[in-house]
């Protein structure tokens, strides 16, 4: 589970490096804490320089440090049970940039995700990643 204020590294292609919860979405059940596949705002902390040639293209990088965006958590330090009985955690909090239609904002996914992304409607973001844990 991941409570507000939390960090988190973002694992997209979108330009974003950390992030800060400072809200669950949809959450009435957990008392504001997020868990995998949950929808979260987050506020960018760190973020990619953007180059000097890059600044006309369409192609630039698409968050900046301050950015209020949406994300989906994909990876979380506090453990999970599964159906079966067995418990999953991972070694840092992480999630992926979305915008306001659940669309991923970014292409290509860096590092592992959970495969409960798939039991909570994130098939897409799942079918990406590198690998599936």
């Amino acid at each position: 589970m991941l409570g507000l204020k939390a960090t988190m590294t973002i694992i997209d292609n979108s330009g974003a490096l950390i992030a800060e919860c400072v809200n669950v979405l949809k959450s009435k059940s957990t008392h504001g804490m997020a868990r995998v596949g949950d929808e979260i705002v987050v506020v960018i902390q760190q973020a990619r320089p953007i180059p000097a040639t890059a600044l006309a293209s369409t192609t630039a990088l698409k968050v900046r440090r301050g950015d209020v965006r949406r994300a989906v958590v994909v990876r979380t330090k506090k453990e999970d049970r599964r159906p079966d009985g067995r418990f999953i955690r991972f070694d840092d909090n992480a999630a992926v940039l979305i915008n306001n239609k659940k669309e991923l904002l970014a292409t290509r996914i860096n590092g592992a995700v959970s495969a409960d992304l798939r039991l909570r409607g994130w098939a897409k973001i799942a079918s990406i990643a590198p690998k599936v844990v």
